[in-house]
């Protein structure tokens, strides 16, 4: 099959969901433009500040991607293309889509509150504390795992490190001109972009050699700052100039596609069970993430992006949008794995995983239309990184919120010095980095179903508060019960294979993730199944 048509496809599907199933997702809802944005009423310099769609799309897609679309549908090729091809495009649109929509838009209607919160207003405070325990070490995880990839993307090639150095110079100089200076977004957006990319020929041209730990340090001490800095100083205009390269990235690798015309050799299906042993049923739907549908974007859409939106006319394209693009970067990275032979698939996924593959393909694509190979490879290489480092801000600044939210109390008008954000970011960075200079190896393997976990406990708890609203949630019925059906599976599957194996650490953590699954998924149907409909914000 020509990949060409693989990928203009999925581009006209995307593009017909979301003028059609997204429209109607937002008139279910009732999203309303006239209404004021926690951004606007609760604006406080630092975390709540307006910003325009382009830009807020900017922020939430870099935050999102990082480097799970590309990684995962790429890992799930072992499956053959046409199920990850058909997981992408099912579940970015009626899956992922719907939570990353329903989760930001829910988030706006509680005060740019998480998902824990919403569940302690629809579920009780109890099941508030379970699910914002869990969610925050998911994330000091997330902040382990990305310090230690990024480091050693810093390592291998310095001249991302300085790359990053200068985009993040260069992110406060265009916040400084945008907001403090009101200098115009059109205008400043282009120069910003020259510059991004004047950014990346500087990297190369003066490498930053330095060893991991100290990356590791450096690091722990830049989330900090970007964890309590105004997001109008740093975090907007850093992930809005980034998204531009993931934006000439996309486009690179279409207008390389229509070039080239490669065809799919990769086997269209392969069998139930992959030659390295994983089953289709459950680990496909673990394994592609971000790719199709992740908790993690969850946690975005509820946490920084919720405090940012303008209008509610934008959340459709914040996270509907932002979703389905992510899904075409699925696509592409699937169509790199699948367009070589096998044993050049192995030799690449072998020197450099996943990652390797996707840079490699890319790099390929590009040279069919005058980019030569190894600068193209280069860039994305870059451009992956950058997104790693902008998740793992992002990660760090959730965890912040979800921490200082644990010991929030409204009935008390002295809060703990714990919900302090210095304090709260500091014991967020200081057990992270613990982890990352330590453990966080011997936990990663239960991330996967941690991750589509939250996604399951997302969803319902969508659900609920649509219902308790009086507004439809039919929507949310298949996903959530599915999703919950592959996490349980799959932390079952965990449970038994490290039971065998007798590490104790997973077997823990399996199993506390399956009592917290059943504890929560039993009170959100319990509140579904009710006829009482409590009187909460709509």
């Amino acid at each position: 099959m020509n990949s060409l048509w693989l990928i203009l496809v999925s581009i006209i599907i995307f593009g017909i969901a979301y003028v059609t199933y997204g429209s109607w997702l937002a008139k279910q809802w009732g999203v309303d433009p006239t209404r004021k944005t926690p951004a606007h009423t609760k604006n406080d310099g630092v975390d709540y500040v307006p910003a325009k769609a382009p830009v807020l799309l900017g922020h939430h897609f870099a935050s999102i991607a990082g480097a799970g679309p590309i990684v995962g549908p790429i890992a799930a090729a072992v499956f053959g293309w046409v199920p990850v091809m058909l997981w992408i495009l099912i579940g970015g649109i009626f899956f992922g889509g719907v939570q990353d929509f329903g989760s930001l838009f829910a988030s706006i209607r509680h005060d740019g509150r998480s998902i824990g919160e919403i569940i302690e207003a629809n579920m009780g405070r109890n099941m508030k504390r379970l699910f914002s325990i869990f969610a925050w070490l998911t994330l000091l995880l997330v902040v382990a795992a990305f310090v230690n990839i990024v480091a050693n993307t810093f390592v291998s090639v310095p001249a991302a490190a300085s790359a990053s150095v200068l985009f993040i110079i260069l992110a406060v100089l265009f916040g400084f001109f945008v907001y403090r200076k009101g200098a115009p977004i059109g205008i400043a957006s282009v120069i910003g972009v020259i510059l991004l990319f004047l950014c990346i020929v500087l990297g190369n041209m003066f490498p930053l050699v330095l060893s991991k730990n100290a990356w590791i340090a450096i690091l722990l001490g830049y989330i900090f700052i970007a964890s309590v800095t105004p997001v109008w100083i740093l975090l907007q205009p850093r992930d809005y100039l980034n998204s531009f390269l993931l934006y000439a990235m996309l486009i690179g690798a279409v207008l390389g596609l229509v070039f080239y015309r490669p065809t799919i050799q990769l086997p269209a299906f392969t069998g139930f069970t992959a030659s390295n042993g994983l089953k289709l049923f459950p680990m496909l739907f673990v394994v592609v993430a971000c790719g199709a549908i992740s908790g993690f974007h969850s946690l975005v859409g509820s946490g920084t992006t919720s405090k940012q939106m303008d209008s509610e006319a934008d959340a459709k394209a914040v996270g509907y949008g932002g979703m389905l693009i992510e899904c075409v970067l699925a696509v592409i990275a699937i169509i790199t794995a699948a367009y070589i032979t096998k044993d050049k698939f192995a030799e690449l996924a072998g020197a450099g995983g996943p990652v390797n593959v996707f840079s490699d393909g890319i790099g390929v694509f590009m040279s069919k239309f005058g980019i030569p190979y190894e600068i193209g490879k280069s860039f994305v290489a870059l451009a992956v990184s950058a997104f790693a480092l902008t998740s793992l801000d992002t990660g760090t600044r959730l965890g912040r919120f979800i921490f200082q939210e644990m010991f929030e109390n409204p009935e008390k008008e002295k809060q703990s010095f714990l919900t302090n954000r210095f304090v709260a970011t500091g014991i967020t960075v200081v057990l992270g980095g613990w982890l990352a200079l330590g453990s966080w190896t011997a936990i990663w393997p239960i991330f996967g179903s941690a991750n589509q976990l939250l996604a399951a406990l997302a969803l319902i708890t969508i659900a609920v508060w649509l219902k308790n609203s009086g507004k439809k949630y039919i929507m949310f019925a298949i996903p959530m019960t599915f999703m919950f059906i592959v996490t349980i599976t799959a932390l079952w599957q965990l449970l038994q294979a490290n039971l065998a194996k007798g590490n104790n650490i997973l077997v823990f953590f399996a199993v506390f993730l399956l009592v917290l699954a059943i504890v929560l998924a039993v009170s959100g149907i319990k509140v579904l199944r009710s006829s009482s409909r409590p009187k909460i914000k709509a």
